[in-house]
């Protein structure tokens, strides 16, 4: 530690002198001055009490006369004086005051601190006397710390929580002088005249990166910082905020102060403009990350905010990006679904592919969400420009937990890297699904959480105990469809049940029943939202029809159907024109299996419809259901536009791959894994993790799962959909009700594909539903010489359906092909053929 030598009692003469006349009004006689070298002036000084120096300072003991006293004056005047002077002098010699003391004297005074974290150690937090010896600018002293009265440091001081603008200074690397800041001197000159030789209280707080030591710096009056704030000569910076913690609330209300006066260097602030709907009272509808969440106000508008200040977890730090899973899931579990309390605090503009974003605090039951986040090591702190108003008004709490949850090693400041999460998609594939579905219908009330809402009755759901990841599908309804692109038009309310189950269910902890798989690996069930089972609500609010025998097979039709009614009778949503006349008139036009039509032969059946096509069967699902072609001009068109697709992507030029990752809906040229040829089809689902994707070959029905390498864009309009529709059609065969066991189902499918196979047929089309699938019974020319020759009849005499035991009303007008099937029915029942091979059935 660097000392100077002083003489003894040299500190205690100096201060007696300070002490006297610093801050104080004086008089002053000069009695004679020295002209050459440094000029100065010699006299006599009188206090306000009358009392006089240099004599209190002899008499005292605090200063020695000169040996040449009296030399340069020799006036009568000047004799007298110093013959009183030395009877003083004599006097304090005789009484041991001041220097004339045979003991003390001696003090200890350092010029730097070489050890600045033990020093911190030993005074952090503690308050020491010190004389400010120095101002260099409106933030920065020269004090002398008077540790103990015999140890004393003199070091240059930080005042914490300010920056002063600077004076004028000469840069010590090329000797240039620079010019002061703007109301740099003005700064200065303000702490000047309060501190300078003044005795004030220094709290050791820190040292500055520069190990300049950094304190808050009390006068008799109060924080010369607040003070100088309020004054407008100095701004509060944040990165003093952590080590003065709570009293920086003070430093910021003065600044505050300043600005709303225009005071110093605020002289042309403008104050943000306050905003009339800027505190609201919202629910929390989705959570994007943990710093931007999506809110619904009481009008029913959503919008996006940023939580003030504070930043998720970096996706690009390999420390942090581990932790944004567990981030999200945490705030998720604090927001959804929960109101909030929200005060705009600024907006952001848009940069680096941000688009324009409002910065809100929240508060959820009185707490401050984005400081819950940071104390849980979920989030930091945004450092933000000077000049940056769009920040949190609690900004200084954020650093100070944010320093805390650093400390303890709390969220993404641990050490051990959390656990990653991995879900399993059991609804990749259906043998997945089945086989996950098998364990999942033994249990109850299975906890999971919405991640996803693909429709209104179609979810992607996460069981967490079970790390899997499920299509889950609404059991006992049909919900209308909605738009899964710009290009594809909704049915009526779609938009709206989808919009409605965002709204209820999105990102929620709901809790599963699991009862079947569909087709493609969708799990079929029941939902419960807030121990309600949300197909239930659904329907009631009409933007849900009930589906009778899901309804019956999940148990829940007693409370679906009531629902269902409620919402008719109310006109709600899908059920606003709904006619209890013609609802009737529908029922009664249902016929039992034994033929008859409930009015005792009474009303005349309808005519049997005849519309005859030339089709082709591209495709037989799991379930029995088709896709056609109808032969003609489409097919035609199809031929032409399959030669000029396949010469497309021959050339290499055009061996371009997707932009991007592909979206369900999409519509993309496929390379079908069977043949290598390239097709036109639509994505289904897509797998992220894998890069592979299902897509559904429209012009010929059949699907695949294949990697995106296999994929390129459909952007040319001459192959567009728009150009030449999707030529696969959905369609079933008529009056046929196929086996429910899956073994009988595979031998119905896998007889049809071959009935069907590779032959140009004529389909009667029955009956076309109202979502346009064609109910149809096929006809092989080559071998169908009558109407009751169809593949339709052969499939039930192979014992591999029946006749259905309810028909509808557009199904009388064929009793003739009825009462055939039946027949061909009881053949195949004698000769205990597929499905009757155990007997009869249908018997109780």
């Amino acid at each position: 530690m660097a000392t100077r030598p002083q003489q003894p009692f040299a500190f205690e003469s100096r201060d007696f002198l300070r002490r006297l006349v610093v801050g104080k009004v004086i008089q002053f006689q000069i009695l004679y001055n020295i002209p050459t070298g440094v000029k100065r002036d010699y006299g006599i000084i009188t206090l306000q009490n009358g009392q006089s120096l240099p004599e209190m300072a002899v008499a005292e003991g605090w200063v020695k006369l000169r040996d040449d006293a009296g030399r340069k004056d020799d006036s009568e005047e000047a004799k007298a004086q110093l013959e009183k002077l030395e009877l003083q002098e004599a006097k304090a010699r005789a009484d041991s005051k001041g220097l004339w003391s045979s003991s003390g004297g001696k003090i200890e005074a350092s010029y730097d601190i070489p050890d600045p974290k033990a020093f911190l150690e030993e005074w952090k937090g503690k308050s020491t006397e010190a004389i400010v010896e120095k101002v260099l600018t409106g933030d920065r002293l020269i004090v002398r710390l008077l540790l103990t009265p015999t140890r004393h440091v003199q070091t240059i001081l930080l005042i914490a929580g300010i920056r002063a603008p600077t004076t004028k200074r000469t840069n010590p690397s090329d000797g240039k002088e620079q010019p002061a800041e703007p109301y740099g001197e003005e700064a200065q000159q303000f702490v000047e005249t309060r501190l300078l030789q003044r005795n004030v209280k220094v709290e050791i707080l820190a040292f500055s990166p520069q190990n300049q030591l950094v304190g808050a710096v009390k006068h008799p009056n109060g924080s010369i910082a607040e003070f100088i704030l309020k004054a407008g000569l100095a701004r509060c910076t944040d990165f003093h905020s952590t080590i003065l913690g709570g009293d920086m609330a003070a430093l910021r209300q003065a600044e505050k102060y300043a600005k709303d006066h225009k005071l110093g260097l605020f002289k042309g602030h403008v104050a943000p403009k306050g905003s009339a709907s800027s505190d609201v009272e919202a629910i929390v509808t989705r959570v994007q990350s943990a710093d931007t969440i999506y809110l619904r106000n009481k009008s029913g508008g959503e919008k996006r905010v940023n939580l003030s200040s504070i930043r998720q977890p970096k996706p690009t730090d390999p420390k942090q990006a581990p932790f944004s899973a567990e981030a999200k899931e945490f705030l998720r579990r604090k927001l959804i679904g929960k109101h909030i309390r929200v005060i705009i605090d600024g907006t952001k503009a848009a940069s680096e592919g941000y688009e324009e974003r409002e910065v809100a605090t929240v508060t959820q039951n009185n707490k401050n969400v984005a400081l819950m986040l940071v104390e849980a090591g979920y989030a930091s702190v945004i450092r933000h420009r000077r000049d940056d108003p769009d920040r949190s008004p609690e900004y200084d709490a954020l650093l100070a937990a944010e320093e805390e949850a650093q400390k303890e090693q709390k969220g993404m400041w641990s050490s051990k890297t959390p656990t990653a999460k991995t879900y399993q998609d059991y609804s990749e594939t259906l043998q997945k699904a089945k086989i996950q579905a098998s364990v999942l219908q033994r249990q109850k009330k299975i906890p999971a959480v919405v991640d996803f809402v693909k429709s209104g009755s179609r979810f992607t759901v996460l069981i967490p105990r079970e790390n899997a990841k499920l299509t889950f599908v609404l059991s006992g309804i049909r919900a209308p469809k909605s738009a899964r692109n710009p290009t594809e038009k909704a049915e009526p309310f779609g938009q709206e049940a989808h919009d409605f189950a965002n709204r209820r269910c999105m990102q929620r902890d709901v809790e599963i029943d699991v009862e079947n798989t569909d087709k493609v690996g969708g799990f079929i069930g029941t939902l419960y939202v807030n121990r309600e089972n949300f197909a239930k609500v659904l329907v009631e609010e009409g933007l849900a029809s009930v589906h009778a025998y899901s309804a019956e097979q999940s148990g829940n039709a007693n409370e679906l159907f009531a629902a269902e009614k409620k919402a008719k009778e109310a006109r709600k949503g899908m059920w606003h024109d709904w006619d209890p006349s013609k609802e009737q008139a529908d029922e009664e036009g249902e016929v039992t299996a034994n033929g008859t039509n409930g009015t005792n032969g009474d009303v005349e059946p309808v005519q049997r419809k005849k519309d005859y096509r030339d089709v082709v069967v591209t495709n037989v699902d799991e379930s029995g259901k088709l896709k056609l072609q109808q032969v003609g001009s489409g097919t035609t068109a199809l031929t032409e536009l399959m030669k000029s697709f396949k010469s497309f992507h021959l050339n290499k030029a055009n061996d371009a791959p997707l932009p991007g990752p592909p979206k369900a809906g999409d519509f993309v040229a496929a390379k079908f894994s069977e043949d290598g040829e390239w097709y036109r089809a639509r994505i289904r689902r897509n797998d992220r993790e894998a890069k592979q994707a299902e897509v559904l070959y429209i012009d010929y029905g059949n699907s695949e799962t294949i990697p995106w390498s296999r994929l390129r864009p459909l952007s040319q309009p001459q192959f567009s959909p728009q150009k030449l529709k999707p030529q696969a059609v959905d369609a079933v065969l008529s009056f046929l009700q196929l086996p429910t066991a899956p073994e009988y189902l595979a031998d119905a499918v896998y007889f049809i594909g071959t009935e069907t196979s590779d032959k140009q047929l004529v389909a009667n089309v029955d009956y076309i539903a109202p979502e346009a699938t064609l109910h149809v019974t096929l006809f092989d020319p080559k071998v169908s010489s009558t109407l009751e020759q169809s593949i339709n009849s052969d499939i039930v005499s192979e014992g591999l359906a029946m006749a259905p035991r309810k028909l509808k009303a557009w199904e009388r007008a064929a009793e003739d092909v009825l009462k055939g099937l039946r027949e061909k029915e009881e053949e195949a029942k004698k000769e205990r053929k597929g499905m009757w091979e155990y007997g009869d059935l249908t018997e109780d």
